[in-house]
């Protein structure tokens, strides 16, 4: 069996997964093209397009982070080969913390505190009880349901959303045009972990913004390309005239590294971080790549990835 890695520090993933596997011959994607040819699978992530033309023999492709945009626009990727994905690998427990400090802030009025400190203003301000705070989670895969669930578990009561009909324990679940437009209107944080799909793309743009209540926060931790930048611009306002939305944190960005011209970087309601929310946990991802693995040897059933969903 011969495996193939394509990801940063690739070098820890090959001793790794040559430890687990000893039967198994794992080279980086480094290796000479002839040693690479004629893998059994790659483990990978946003690889070249040369390193999928070059294969022929695959039986599965294992995509290292829980999102596939990247992966599915590959050139060369095969049509045929079955393609599985992460699904928490411990990111679930990154995501959560994230995104529970991002509801703090806001809850909390850090950044008014923030704001306050430029002109030494002494203002305490009012705190209010955290049923009082509805959150909303676009997104219930394994991850959105684990972030969904530990919202819950802090207290907050939280509206979760998906394209089909979901059910998690403790939280209210909507699907569809309908129930997004019911939870908009409800939540004063408002969290996105889709998919990066043709049906997700731009998701929260100018008129879901408007139908959140005045003062709400929007929190991005899950792909840039669920929101409409310039959308979200125009509702926060400027530093003068504060606008519809109060504030916003955000990880992910539609251009990556975000450019330095990019007016989010100085905009004072907007909280910028570098696509650090939930990097993969290197020995639970290598946990999960080998029961990938050794499912597909003994031809298990695998929830595989369906590209036409893209998720």
């Amino acid at each position: 069996m011969k495996i193939v890695v394509h990801i940063d520090e690739a070098e820890q993933w090959q001793a790794a997964l040559s430890e687990a596997l000893p039967q198994a011959t794992v080279l980086t994607s480094e290796a000479p093209a002839e040693e690479r040819q004629h893998a059994d699978y790659l483990a990978i992530w946003k690889a070249p397009a040369h390193l999928l033309k070059e294969q022929t023999q695959l039986k599965g492709i294992i995509n290292l982070g829980a999102g596939v945009d990247y992966l599915l626009k590959t050139p060369g990727l095969p049509s045929d080969v079955p393609i599985v994905k992460l699904r928490d690998a411990g990111m679930g427990e990154l995501m959560a913390d994230y995104t529970l400090y991002g509801v703090l802030h806001f809850y909390r009025s850090m950044d008014r505190y923030v704001d306050q400190q430029q002109s030494a203003t002494w203002q305490p301000h009012e705190v209010v009880e955290k049923h009082q705070w509805p959150v909303g989670v676009l997104g219930l895969g394994a991850i959105g349901a684990f972030v969904a669930s530990a919202l819950q578990q802090a207290g907050f009561p939280v509206l979760g959303w998906s394209r089909s009909p979901k059910q998690i324990s403790g939280v209210r679940c909507f699907h569809g045009d309908e129930g997004l437009t019911e939870l908009l209107g409800q939540v004063q944080s408002l969290v996105t972990i889709l998919p990066d799909t043709a049906a997700t793309h731009h998701i929260v743009n100018a008129e879901k913004l408007s139908q959140l209540p005045k003062g709400a926060s929007v929190i991005n931790p899950g792909r840039g390309s669920l929101i409409d930048e310039k959308a979200l611009l125009e509702a926060l306002g400027s530093g003068e005239q504060p606008g519809h939305i109060r504030g916003a944190l955000l990880d992910v960005f539609h251009e990556e590294p975000l450019p330095k011209n990019n007016p989010l970087w100085q905009h004072p309601r907007v909280i910028v971080t570098p696509h650090m929310a939930a990097p993969t946990p290197l020995y639970d991802a290598i946990d999960q790549v080998i029961s990938y693995v050794h499912a597909f040897e003994s031809g298990d059933k695998l929830s595989t990835v369906n590209p036409d969903a893209g998720y």
